[in-house]
């Protein structure tokens, strides 16, 4: 198997070296340089080609738009995977845009990021040589990337329970539309299942979730998201409203 060569481009000396000790310690990664200048990390990727750019877009020197600027000019192979401490739409938008293959808002874990490398290499692999398994997992994967980009768009943070809550029970309403009309005795029972905790507790979560999102101000956003204008100022969706939004939109967008 190729080693995956990586470039690591962060202002936190503490993340850059918690992400180099987790690739080092991996045997199909090969960490080529890390920095917190932009302009040093420009020079890495001339020299090494890499594979993957882990980068944050607050750099010194050439900040990370910058470095993904040059490298989409200059037709670099590199695949850009941001992460950043700010989850603004408008700089998640300004990111994808100029060829970001992922988005991450901090805190998030070198595992995690190293799980979006796979899903996004093997992805430029031959359709002949997937198997249904592994087809299977990158629907799944490329299903939490879309709501999580969602959920960055509109300001739910990751780092809440209600993230995960809510995620999963998008899925199950993808899975079975029929599942939003019983979400007191189906739906949240069976998220508290998979999370070893109770139905209130899922309930409350996501709740929280939502008004967190509406509390930053991000209807505008979330009126984008979906095409029409559908909440105005204060006014909020219920939780079974939320997710039949989100679901409906993922659904939809699987038949176009």
């Amino acid at each position: 198997m190729k080693t995956i060569n990586i470039v690591i481009l962060d202002s936190s000396e503490d993340f850059l070296s918690e992400l180099k000790s987790y690739f080092d310690a991996d045997s199909a990664f090969n960490v080529c340089g890390v920095s917190a200048n932009g302009n040093v990390g420009i020079s890495f990727i001339n020299q090494f080609k890499p594979d993957v750019v882990i980068l944050n877009l607050v750099l010194s020197g050439t900040d990370g738009f910058g470095v993904m600027d040059y490298i989409r000019q200059n037709k670099l192979p590199s695949n850009v995977i941001v992460v950043s401490n700010f989850g603004d739409d408008k700089m998640v938008n300004s990111a994808i845009a100029r060829g970001a293959k992922y988005y991450f808002v901090k805190p998030v874990s070198a595992e995690n990021i190293a799980q979006r490398i796979g899903d996004i290499l093997n992805e430029r692999a031959p359709a002949y040589n997937v198997s249904a398994e592994v087809r299977d997992k990158r629907r799944v994967a490329s299903l939490d990337e879309k709501i999580s980009n969602i959920f960055i768009s509109i300001g739910i943070p990751p780092h809440i329970k209600g993230y995960q809550y809510l995620r999963e029970g998008i899925k199950m309403a993808i899975e079975n539309p029929s599942i939003i009309n019983n979400v007191t005795k189906e739906l949240y029972p069976n998220i508290g299942k998979k999370f070893d905790t109770s139905a209130s507790k899922v309930e409350r979560a996501i709740r929280h979730a939502i008004e967190v999102a509406w509390n930053r101000g991000r209807v505008d956003a979330i009126n984008a998201i979906f095409g029409v204008r559908v909440y105005i100022g204060s006014e909020r969706p219920t939780n079974s409203e939320f997710i039949a939004l989100v679901a409906d939109k993922l659904i939809l967008e699987d038949l176009i």
